[in-house]
């Protein structure tokens, strides 16, 4: 499949050819894709990043292993010289239009960073636990991404913010009690993504939001979790469809908002079928399905034309619909051929539906060139 940048210049050449913009115009407009097209790595780049990310871990594992012979004073040297001459080194390459390798290095000194607060605290005794080292290591990775303005650094803050969600939701680290701290590191690494024109991570924050969403509503199992998650979803559906524009030059998600929308409003509307199917009769349940296939077919018939992943999000509700309804309301009334019967019978409805649904997305596509 040809790229966005690829598509574009192939309509300036047909638009070109049609008259319908000149020469100089059509000269500004190559231009322009040139300028903003995003570079792809090259095979050579992938290698020295993977290259730059193993000899990082070799060092640290070595010097892990020969910690008791090395000296004191040569640990803390070694380890603060291998992050200095990462976020040097790295700094140093990306001027030089090594930005592949340059990142690789910053990676690296971040994830030195993390194996020093370890090792020197164990070398020192220091108090404190697992979660207080995990928080500075993504405090210190944001610092860093901050002030490089590091894309890849600001990801990796991120994710070590949801390592220590994780952990801490699962109780991993012995917690007291509930990790409500992750909602003002999200909001700190949102505002710090625009900085660093990190897309990924505001994608990434979204979806860690939905997760500590779930941990919650498991922690204390109400529905008062679900229910503010199913509406702000649909708001921010319908503001990303009927306002697309102001919404994304306010968010910047690529028009990718609908889709994480969807994944927090099925994921609202599962807490409550989780909680409602135990009841003896499933009125709730069956409300609460409903909605659920209702929104399926809302979102892709408002916004599953013109967003692939989107569609196959609705696909994936609309299959875990089919399951959950049957394991909740229907399991009663079937045995085990009826089982597969019916199994058969859904998979070749849902076939069906999304063959449908792909050739009325195509249909306006053809259309289109034909004329």
């Amino acid at each position: 499949m040809a790229s966005y940048s690829s598509r574009v210049r192939t309509d300036i050449a047909r638009w070109l050819q049609a008259g319908l913009i000149d020469t100089s115009t059509a000269d500004a407009l190559t231009r322009d894709v040139e300028a903003n097209e995003r570079k792809s790595l090259s095979f050579g780049s992938i290698l020295a990043m993977m290259a730059a990310l193993l000899f990082g871990a070799a060092v640290l594992i070595f010097v892990a292993a020969n910690w008791e012979a090395i000296p004191r004073l040569a640990r803390v040297a070694a380890l603060f010289a291998i992050i200095f001459a990462g976020y040097v080194g790295g700094a140093v390459l990306k001027t030089r239009d090594h930005a592949a390798i340059g990142e690789a290095l910053w990676i690296v000194a971040a994830a030195a960073f993390g194996g020093s607060i370890a090792l020197i605290g164990q070398m020192y005794h220091l108090s404190g636990d697992e979660a207080s080292a995990l928080i500075t290591w993504g405090a210190g990775t944001a610092v860093a991404a901050v002030a490089l303005r590091s894309n890849p650094l600001t990801v990796a803050s991120v994710g070590i913010a949801d390592a220590w969600l994780f952990l801490r939701g699962f109780d991993y680290f012995r917690r007291t009690e509930f990790p409500h701290h992750f909602v003002v590191m999200a909001i700190v690494l949102f505002a710090i993504s625009f900085w660093t024109r990190s897309q990924a991570a505001r994608h990434l924050i979204i979806l860690s939001i939905i997760f500590y969403l779930v941990l919650l509503f498991t922690e204390y199992e109400t529905l008062q979790v679900a229910v503010p998650l199913i509406i702000v979803s649909a708001l921010l559906f319908a503001a990303a469809i009927f306002a697309a524009g102001p919404v994304d030059r306010i968010l910047q998600l690529g028009g990718r908002l609908p889709l994480h929308a969807l994944i927090g409003f099925l994921t609202g509307l599962a807490m409550i079928q989780f909680e409602l199917a135990g009841e003896s009769n499933n009125s709730g349940f069956g409300i609460a399905s409903a909605v659920a296939l209702a929104g399926i077919v809302a979102a892709i018939v408002l916004g599953g034309r013109e967003s692939r992943g989107l569609r196959w999000v609705a696909y994936a509700g609309f299959a875990f619909e089919l399951a959950i309804i049957y394991v909740v309301m229907l399991q009663s009334m079937l045995d085990t051929a009826g089982f597969f019967l019916a199994a058969a019978v859904l998979l070749g409805l849902l076939a069906l539906v999304i063959l449908r649904v792909e050739k009325r997305m195509r249909a306006p596509d053809i259309e289109g060139a034909a004329a």
